[in-house]
């Protein structure tokens, strides 16, 4: 008997990526596929434990921590994924190298030095690559952190997806940790963002506006963005190796194989204390507009995708100091001039969070931290000065690593 699909905010999925660089220099080293060995034995994909899993990812230097399955409660899920954190970079550090965290390496040259994980999967890396080219940021320097929530019916799966169009674009001012690449401050809060819009611009219906589309039942979605990109990558992948849900790659998808919305969007963070906190946060302003106490769902479903993707937009440059002006926003928040989205932040969840209990208690100091001295990038930005130079990235960046490890917030 199959075990019927689990239902709104029953559980939470988390996944989390790390880049695996050297302990000295912080340049990347592409050998997760060693460091998986080093635990299971053999090369593997795949380390399974009680409560985390260890994956690969499409590049040798990234390792993907994710819940060994969804999680119940989000009280605890960042101590747990502390513990594999610091179990990771200690094996990393037998072979000289160390996890390093945020959204994008700040000095990595992706032309010279990407390398795709050649063993189980690679003809799915392979067919990207050959359609793509992956040896670009928007592929081969970017680590995320991916929510995951369910939904048990269609009418679920309308409500959720309304919510989650809302919510999406206001997310990098919270988790922006992206603001250097290529050696150099970009003037992006969010620039793994910036370049994930465009990874896919030889088939544009593959990732949309990121903003997803004003789709709300589950037949509509398979119609509307589903089969449109399947058809449309059709002449490129004549095999159809990647005729999958994971084609879809806006800032938010529906997985129908496990029946819940997978958000996309939000850069990882110096720690998972930060991830987890942030998390908590979006799925409670998600399940406050699903009970529609901060809008209407019929209010929720006619915000039109190019209003949307135009917060988003700005969000990416100015993160939580980005002014935001469009009255869909301000009417969450019965604001009566334009705010600032880290204030609306501050508003949305001084509505939205309950008034006690575990995850609150265990949270609340992170998502404090953030909406008080600002989102990761800013803080990054800050340490760095005015004119840095190789050896301030490096210094700040061996910080972050510091952080990661030590789970704390920085600075």
């Amino acid at each position: 008997m199959s075990t019927p699909p689990l239902g709104l905010f029953a559980a939470t999925g988390i996944e989390l990526e790390y880049m695996l660089v050297d302990r000295e220099s912080l340049a990347v080293r592409p050998e997760v596929d060693r460091l998986l060995r080093a635990e299971a034995g053999s090369t593997v994909a795949d380390v399974e434990f009680a409560d985390v899993c260890w994956s690969n990812e499409l590049v040798l230097h990234v390792v993907e921590l994710k819940t060994n399955g969804p999680t119940p409660t989000l009280a605890g899920t960042a101590g747990a994924f502390q513990e594999h954190v610091r179990k990771l970079d200690a094996l990393a550090c037998g072979f000289g190298a160390r996890l390093m965290p945020t959204a994008m390496h700040p000095f990595m040259d992706p032309l010279t030095e990407t390398r795709l994980w050649p063993h189980e999967s690679s003809p799915v890396y392979e067919a990207y690559d050959r359609i793509f080219g992956c040896r670009g940021h928007g592929w081969s320097n970017l680590q995320s952190m991916h929510v995951n929530l369910p939904f048990a019916n269609d009418d679920e799966f309308g409500r959720l997806h309304a919510a989650i169009r809302l919510v999406l674009p206001l997310l990098p001012a919270l988790a922006a940790s992206s603001p250097i690449a290529d050696g150099r401050v970009t003037q992006t809060l969010d620039t793994r963002l910036v370049h994930y819009r465009t990874n896919s611009a030889k088939i544009p219906s593959i990732t949309g506006d990121v903003v997803p589309e004003p789709v709300f039942t589950m037949d509509d979605y398979r119609k509307t963005i589903l089969e449109r990109a399947w058809a449309d990558i059709a002449p490129h992948d004549p095999d159809h190796v990647l005729r999958g849900e994971f084609l879809n790659s806006r800032g938010a998808i529906a997985r129908f194989d496990r029946n819940a919305f997978e958000i996309r969007v939000i850069d990882v963070q110096e720690c998972p204390a930060a991830d987890l906190a942030i998390a908590y946060a979006t799925r409670e302003v998600l399940r406050a507009l699903v009970d529609e106490r901060l809008a209407s769902f019929e209010d929720q479903r006619a915000i039109p995708t190019d209003r949307l993707a135009a917060v988003f937009k700005s969000v990416l440059a100015e993160g939580d100091r980005t002014v935001v002006t469009d009255p869909a926003y301000l009417r969450l928040v019965d604001a009566d001039a334009a705010i600032p989205a880290g204030d609306l932040w501050r508003a949305l969840l001084e509505r939205a969070l309950p008034e006690s209990g575990a995850e609150l208690t265990e949270h609340r100091p992170a998502l404090d931290h953030i909406l008080d001295r600002g989102c990761l990038a800013r803080r990054i930005v800050a340490a760095l000065g005015s004119s840095p130079e190789p050896d301030d990235i490096r210094r700040v960046y061996a910080k972050l690593c510091d952080s990661l490890v030590e789970g704390t917030m920085f600075p």
